[in-house]
């Protein structure tokens, strides 16, 4: 891709934002053109603005989360490149924003040269991926009788919360009966008998957020 890379930045912390822009800023073929301090805003700012690639948080507090912007903002007629850019490497959080159709997906403590290097390669349509998002994904590909659903993920985000099964049923739409059989294939896969081994195990493993 020649000329011009046109960014976004989408991250609720005012600091944060100021940082990568002052590292943007030193590459000649980067402009942020834009900042939005909500993933509304970063769907709004996408649609309005001609935008090559947006850096995308996942946690904007109160309010739509990251990969929900990613997934609208990828559905946009020619819709710019999306590359999470976040501290959270949980494979709930890896799958929901590759399912919503991230381009990439770095951390922020990634060094400066290799978020340069990612932003141009998301501006060109290939996958950026940190390379130890990229193992994440790849040791789920390799033992898919182990991993976590994305639902099983929920149902277990939700136990780990402290929510009863009828509560989970209620939050996700489900019957207790459903959630009861996530619960079972939960336990087999992580070769536990209760949710608060389940959760141990989970959080040990990086599934999910804790």
């Amino acid at each position: 891709m020649s000329g011009i890379i046109r960014l976004l930045l989408a991250d609720d912390h005012p600091v944060v934002r100021t940082g990568l822009r002052a590292v943007l800023d030193t590459e000649p073929d980067f402009e942020v053109v834009a900042e939005a301090v909500s993933a509304e805003r970063a769907v709004e700012l996408a649609t309005t603005e001609a935008v090559d690639v947006v850096l995308m948080d996942l946690q904007f507090g109160a309010g739509m989360h990251g990969s929900d912007a990613t997934a609208a903002i990828t559905a946009l007629p020619d819709a710019p490149r999306v590359l999470v850019l976040t501290t959270y490497d949980t494979d709930a959080d890896i799958l929901a924003a590759v399912e919503a159709g991230a381009t990439g997906y770095l951390l922020k403590d990634a060094p400066p040269e290799e978020l340069a290097a990612a932003v141009r390669t998301a501006a060109a349509g290939q996958s950026a991926l940190a390379p130890t998002i990229a193992h994440r994904l790849m040791d789920r590909m390799r033992t898919p009788g182990t991993a976590l659903s994305r639902r099983e993920t929920e149902v277990l985000e939700l136990v780990a919360d402290g929510l009863s099964n009828q509560r989970i049923s209620k939050r996700l739409f489900l019957s207790q009966a459903t959630v009861k059989s996530h619960l079972v294939h939960i336990y087999g896969k992580l070769g536990v008998d209760s949710r608060t081994a389940a959760v141990a195990v989970a959080v040990d493993r990086g599934l999910i957020r804790r």
